[in-house]
């Protein structure tokens, strides 16, 4: 297979490969794209939940994040866990200098089993300075009601959140709805100029640890190759889809999603 495209990830690491960095580029490597990361945290955990965190040194990030894009350069960039202002601020400025277009940020903050992933001082920084530089930001509806102050309830109050969001300076805010007690999966993409509702089957299993990373490196992974927001955002939300039908069963707990659901191989291999 011939290499589509090149994403650069910034984002924290999972030891049980679920999640962050490994989910990151299983995703970005199944679309046909490289992968290449700059780790912000090691995390030791397993789908039963995180052990502890060591976090990376915000100069050592800012290394990662500019000694590869110098040599490789990206088409796109997926921003997933930063824990602290400190990480945060030199995120930025390492972004300054790269001057990448196509960014997407996934706030994680809590993880499946309920960890605290970040610092609540780094929470103001990443609403007043990264959610106005990235082209589109990703929250799940805990985050969205963090980022927005909006109880979320309803489809309505994704939306309203959304806009509230967006008078924040936010350019674009895909707002995951798996927290819904709907029959139905709700995804809505929401921006200055229109709403977009995504509406899929929803599947009721344990086995979706890594979904929002997933996401928006698959996001990332479509932007990086020229499709649309709106045509990305509708691809990446059918191949996490794809994962979580599957149900790979892994673990005691929230198991990973199938990251091998886009694969076929060459005959000579089966």
């Amino acid at each position: 297979m011939r290499l589509k495209s090149k994403v650069l990830i910034i984002a924290g690491s999972d030891s049980s490969g679920g999640a962050g960095i490994q989910a990151d580029i299983k995703t970005v490597t199944s679309l046909g794209s490289y992968a290449m990361t700059a780790i912000t945290a090691v995390t030791a955990q397993n789908t039963t939940g995180v052990k502890s965190i060591t976090p990376i040194r915000p100069k050592e990030i800012s290394n990662q994040i500019e000694y590869s894009a110098k040599d490789i350069r990206p088409h796109a960039i997926k921003i997933g866990m930063l824990h602290s202002k400190q990480v945060i601020l030199a995120v930025n400025k390492s972004l300054n200098k790269l001057k990448i277009k196509k960014i997407i940020l996934d706030p994680v903050m809590v993880a499946k089993g309920g960890a605290k992933l970040i610092k609540p001082a780094a929470i103001s920084f990443i609403k007043n300075i990264l959610m106005k530089k990235v082209l589109l930001i990703t929250p799940n509806i805990p985050e969205a009601e963090i980022l927005s102050g909006v109880k979320i309830r309803s489809s309505k109050d994704m939306i309203h959140a959304g806009k509230k969001l967006v008078k924040l300076g936010a350019k674009n805010i895909l707002i995951k709805g798996g927290h819904l007690k709907s029959k139905m999966m709700i995804d809505i993409l929401i921006n200055k100029k229109s709403v977009k509702e995504f509406r899929s089957k929803k599947y009721n299993s344990k086995n979706t640890h890594g979904t929002g990373c997933t996401l928006s490196s698959a996001i990332t992974t479509h932007l990086s190759c020229g499709k649309d927001l709106i045509k990305s955002c509708e691809l990446g939300i059918k191949y996490v889809n794809d994962a979580i039908k599957t149900n790979t069963n892994l673990g005691k707990g929230n198991g990973p999603i199938n990251h091998l659901n886009s694969i076929i191989l060459n005959k000579k291999f089966k």
